[in-house]
């Protein structure tokens, strides 16, 4: 299987993930502005939308979108999803709130938005990380065991710190556990950002 990334995107975490949990995939870079990849190809034709993330399958199967390509990357390591009977259920809400409430909200910092969305974009994005600073029990947002949703959360992070947003705590802490990761740091050099 192949991931199409873009260094530092939100496709880091699928990345991240697909390390966590030690399955066999190619990876390959991504031109978003000019819609090719390091090998030439036209990105369009592999993902119409022409943006990252992308896992093409050894079935030739296309999976998109992150909430999508993460909950496929935990059903097929476990270790990864949550237990329980609403363990999926917690995973996709969580990812679903980090995707839509929180990555959604970086638009004015990536699209030339003025200083005043800036500001107003980087005070709705800490009130967003606070709630789940405030649900945070344990090492990672489930507890003590990493699940696809910090590898979301970690490029989030990422991202606040890019853009001089206030972390709350103990998110902070979550980030730097992140950073020594061993899977963490394979798809960051892989990325050219260590």
């Amino acid at each position: 299987m192949k991931l199409y990334y873009s260094p530092g995107a939100c496709s880091l975490a699928d990345h991240i993930a697909l390390h966590e949990a030690k399955l066999a995939f190619e990876h390959e870079r991504v031109d978003l502005k000019a819609k090719t990849t390091t090998s030439g190809a036209d990105f369009t034709a592999i993902n119409p939308k022409g943006y990252v993330p992308t896992l093409v399958l050894d079935s030739g199967e296309t999976i998109t979108e992150n909430v999508a390509m993460l909950d496929w990357i935990a059903s097929q390591e476990s270790a990864l999803g949550l237990d329980g009977p609403l363990g999926r259920t917690r995973l996709l809400e969580t990812l679903a709130y980090i995707s839509t409430e929180v990555h959604k909200s970086f638009k004015p910092m990536f699209s030339g938005g003025s200083d005043t969305e800036k500001n107003k974009a980087r005070e709705m994005i800490a009130k967003r990380l606070q709630l789940l600073a405030d649900g945070l029990h344990g090492d990672y947002l489930f507890g003590n065991r990493l699940s696809v949703a910090d590898c979301y959360l970690f490029v989030m992070l990422l991202w606040s710190d890019k853009f001089d947003i206030v972390i709350p705590e103990p998110l902070p802490a979550l980030r730097d556990r992140m950073l020594t990761r061993s899977a963490v740091q394979t798809a960051m050099k892989h990325e050219g950002l260590l």
